[in-house]
């Protein structure tokens, strides 16, 4: 059973950071994709991708956070993380983590919500102007 487990989130003003977590269990061994996906504050359903990366670790990363945010991955301790920095309140939202068993070499196979089978909780930040 695969489950993700997300933290980190907070409240912060306007050009701070903040670094998320996911602690991802039961990815089977193999190919791999995670990713971090923001809903959207008063959109219902309405996800925004964020950050991909693959099993050897190829990142991919939407236009609104290149340079500012970093996705990596601890592989010892299974975790995910985003680290956040120049924040804005327009990223204000609820993250989540995902995680499916495919290769994710390419932007559009990373940062595509549809094609992520598990999903964790969320964590939510607020950025206050």
């Amino acid at each position: 059973q695969v489950q993700l487990a997300e933290s980190g989130g907070d409240s912060v003003q306007a050009g701070g950071s903040l670094k998320l977590s996911c602690v991802v269990s039961g990815l089977p061994f193999g190919d791999y994709c995670l990713g971090w996906f923001r809903q959207v504050p008063g959109v219902e359903r309405e996800l925004g991708a964020i950050a991909g990366i693959s099993d050897i670790g190829t990142t991919s990363y939407a236009d609104s956070v290149k340079g500012r945010f970093t996705i990596s991955q601890d592989y010892a301790k299974n975790t995910l993380f985003l680290q956040m920095n120049s924040l804005s309140p327009e990223d204000s939202g609820m993250y989540y983590c995902a995680a499916d068993p495919r290769w994710c070499g390419t932007p559009d196979q990373a940062l595509d919500h549809n094609a992520y089978k598990y999903w964790g909780q969320g964590t939510q930040v607020t950025i206050s102007s």
